[in-house]
């Protein structure tokens, strides 16, 4: 393999060296007109902050955002304005680097214009200050796009009212529960020492001042817990929120008699303490949930805008308010927002990310193109038959599946165990209370509250929450990114995993490209690059971006037949590139075999002269490391592929998955739907894996739903999980490890279930006070989620997972 020269700022191949500056090469001119830019305006550490940091800048029609000249849009996108500053804030996904953070905050220096630039590196968004007057939000727009770094604006950012991050208000009451507890600490430490004050004055006002500030860790921080306990109750069932509401308010209540009726300080401490700690650690799961969105719908890949043609002229209208009738414009590398005619010019149409087949369907004008799909080629005009929200695209969200909320189960683990802990405890404390109340009844209320206290099941909830909430973590870390921790349960219990193809075990816009018959001279390689630039449809761009020679010959008489091939005259010479029933006359058998189907488009005929030269086989790339995969799932799991894509690729994937592998292909959207569903009719525990639009269905129907994603950042359909894609060949060990999870699980309740049972035998003798039972709860809890914490993170790195220290 020859080793090319990477590009100085991007890193990509270079085709050649003829692009270079001061001893540096580029794979483009863009990346060579960045680099320059940089240079001048006192940029340059950008490349010294990492090797390589940039990206390469895609081109973009002059018209793209002549949209933000519009009043209306320019009020939509804007966060703040006044007569002299503006705020911005842009979605940038190709955010990737300290690099990018260094350049993007030092905007100014391209533009003084700007005022400040700030980067939010989780969520790739950066906010803008400019001067109004100065610089436009095109101008922008532009300057961003010109450097790699071109803006996501799209109906489903600009139309949804932002949400206020739900841990805000988790840290408020981290805060109030955190400073109540350090206090009552305080208030309390004579207590702790043994010391007995002889001004009783002073000790009963340290005791009302606790219970005082117990009063906003009860009701306000404790608050979730206590209503989804209610909550629980009066629909008739137990959840874990149970026994944590039951000890909570038994520490309250018991901590309220001590000091009103017998003058002692009571547990305030241990209320605050718990209810802190257990505010903490729901407050690091949230967190880590927050910064992915799980729910975005197909509205994220739609632009803010559509260009409409009205009387000739060209106007930017929402794509909301696009009707029938409507003359659109759609350029290369656009979405078409809802079904259309095409009216004028030449469609090859994508439609990959909704059916999931890889092939471009040519269009003529008069034929129908369904909204979703994404135009590879010239600008084509077309006309809305139906308006956006009526649309194909649509027609998959109306399955009932998106309309039903997610399930919240309370037939975990946990919940099963605490319900019949609870029940059992609570008889316990009744039956212990009884008994000493007919023997001594001045120590009876002592032991019904110690026995509460002694066996609250906080040691059994925190075990599940810390080993669920570090196992997420771990996953995270490793670039699998859980939408809960539920989904570790669930993982757990899956029998049955069901892969996508196109995007998901293939890399998407990448291909193997390996040409069939006599081996073409230079000359005859440049002459087929040279009719091949003449051509957008994307087989031809695959073949021109695989030879490694110049496209500078001229092409006379050049012709390209929709749907079959390209043909011209060089020096003399006619060559004509396409597919068989273009190349190959009929009643003429092909030299070369049986060929795969025409429509999978999988081979390009090459004819020079009358004479056919061979064909170019254009395969997809298959991820790294599926044999290993799927040996290691095989062993547990049944296997099955479901693919939008036709079947010519069925024998390489049997030799991947083998025989035992159900392959299914020509699957729309709904049948894969329909599939999930009937595999769980028989009883399947159902792992869906995925990664486009025509998967969400399949992926939200599932026991659980993997997307497969390049960029964790990017669209993806409502899914329980994101898998970057350059760790599904790590699937197994994390499905692996979620049952690792669940064996520490079990070994913690076994470890809380050994101190309730000695902490019980004391404390239904009458021999445990309830300060003791509640320093052997802390005890038990802080025991189990250090062997939780710690096991989960020995047990990782023996399991080859990265885990954070």
């Amino acid at each position: 393999m020859d080793t090319k020269i990477k590009c100085f700022h991007c890193g990509l191949d270079c085709d050649d060296n003829s692009i270079f500056l001061e001893e540096k090469y580029f794979c483009c001119n863009g990346c060579k007109s960045v680099y320059q830019l940089l240079n001048s305006s006192d940029l340059y550490d950008y490349y010294d902050i990492s090797t390589n940091p940039g990206i390469k800048p895609q081109i973009t029609h002059s018209e793209k955002f002549n949209f933000l000249d519009d009043k209306k849009f320019i009020d939509k996108i804007l966060e703040f304005k006044d007569d002299k500053y503006s705020i911005v804030n842009f979605y940038i996904p190709s955010i990737h680097c300290s690099s990018c953070i260094w350049l993007l905050e030092n905007l100014n220096k391209l533009d003084s214009s700007i005022v400040q630039s700030t980067v939010n590196f989780l969520k790739k968004e950066l906010k803008i200050r400019f001067i109004t007057q100065d610089i436009s939000l095109k101008e922008i727009s532009f300057l961003l796009t010109s450097i790699g770094y071109e803006p996501s604006l799209n109906i489903e950012n600009k139309n949804t009212t932002v949400k206020t991050s739900s841990y805000k208000n988790i840290l408020l009451k981290i805060g109030i529960a955190g400073f109540c507890f350090g206090n009552i600490m305080l208030f309390s430490f004579p207590g702790y020492l043994g010391i007995d004050a002889s001004n009783k004055y002073y000790i009963t006002l340290f005791n009302y001042l606790n219970l005082f500030l117990s009063l906003p860790v009860f009701f306000y921080a404790a608050s979730d817990y206590l209503i989804s306990a209610y909550k629980a109750i009066s629909n008739k069932f137990i959840n874990i929120d149970i026994p944590l509401a039951l000890g909570i308010t038994v520490l309250f209540i018991r901590s309220i008699i001590d000091v009103t009726v017998f003058s002692t300080h009571g547990y305030f401490d241990s209320l605050s303490g718990l209810v802190f700690f257990l505010l903490i650690g729901k407050y690091i799961q949230q967190k880590t949930y927050d910064s992915i969105n799980f729910e975005r719908n197909y509205k994220s890949f739609f632009p803010i805008s559509s260009t409409v043609l009205i009387n000739g002229e060209k106007r930017y209208i929402p794509i909301e308010e696009l009707k029938v009738g409507n003359r659109i414009l759609v350029r290369n590398g656009e979405l078409i927002p809802a079904d259309s005619i095409l009216f004028n010019g030449t469609g090859y149409i994508d439609y990959s990310f909704v059916t999931g087949e890889s092939r471009v369907v040519p269009k003529v004008s008069g034929e129908l193109v369904y909204a979703g799909g994404k135009q590879k080629g010239n600008t084509i005009e077309l006309e809305i038959i139906k308006e956006v929200s009526q649309s194909y695209l649509t027609q998959l969200w109306n399955d009932e599946i998106f309309n039903k909320k997610d399930k919240n189960s309370f037939n975990t683990l946990t919940n099963i165990i605490s319900k019949y802990f609870i029940i059992s405890i609570i008889l316990i404390a009744l039956a212990s209370t009884t008994i000493w109340f007919f023997i001594d009844s001045s120590i009876a209320l002592k032991v019904f509250t110690s026995v509460l206290i002694v066996a609250c099941p906080c040691a059994l909830a925190l075990s599940a929450f810390f080993t669920l909430g570090n196992t997420q973590r771990i996953f995270g870390h490793n670039r699998f990114y859980l939408k809960d921790t539920s989904t570790i349960e669930k993982l757990n219990r899956i029998d049955l995993i069901v892969f996508d193809k196109t995007g998901t075990l293939t890399i998407p816009e990448k291909n193997t490209v390996q040409f069939v018959g006599k081996q073409l001279n230079p000359f005859y390689l440049e002459m087929v690059k040279s009719l091949v630039v003449h051509s957008t449809h994307p087989l031809s761009q695959i073949i021109y971006q695989n030879i490694n020679t110049n496209d500078k010959l001229e092409v006379k008489n050049y012709d390209e037949q929709v749907g079959l091939g390209i043909s011209g005259e060089i020096l003399g010479n006619k060559i004509k590139i396409g597919s068989e029933k273009f190349i190959i006359k009929k009643n003429k058998k092909s030299s070369f075999g049986k060929t795969d189907n025409i429509d999978s488009e999988t081979r390009v005929f090459i004819q020079i002269n009358e004479k056919v030269s061979g064909y170019f086989k254009i395969q997809n790339v298959y991820r790294e490391g599926l044999n290993e995969l799927a040996q290691s799932l095989g062993k547990n799991y049944e296997s099955i592929i479901l693919s939008g894509d036709n079947n010519s690729e069925e024998n390489k994937l049997k030799k991947i998955f083998g025989n035992k592998t159900e392959l299914y292909f020509n699957q729309s959207p709904k049948e894969k739907l329909n599939f999930i569903k009937s595999m769980q009719q028989m009883g399947k525990k159902v792992l869906m894996i995925g990664d486009g639009l025509n998967d969400s269905g399949a992926l939200k129907q599932s026991d659980v739903g993997i997307s497969v994603t390049e960029k964790v950042t990017n669209f993806f359909p409502a899914c329980d999980a994101l898998l970057d894609s350059n760790v599904l060949a790590e699937l197994s060990k994390f499905i692996k490890f979620s049952k690792t999870s669940y064996k520490i699980i079990i070994i913690s309740f076994v470890i809380s279930f050994l101190y309730n049972i000695i902490g019980l035998s004391f404390a239904v003798q009458g021999l445990l006070s309830p300060i003791v039972a509640a320093i052997l709860m802390s005890v038990s809890s802080i025991s189990v989620v250090l062997f939780a914490t710690i096991s989960t993170n020995l047990l990782a790195k023996k399991r080859g997972l990265k885990f954070l220290s």
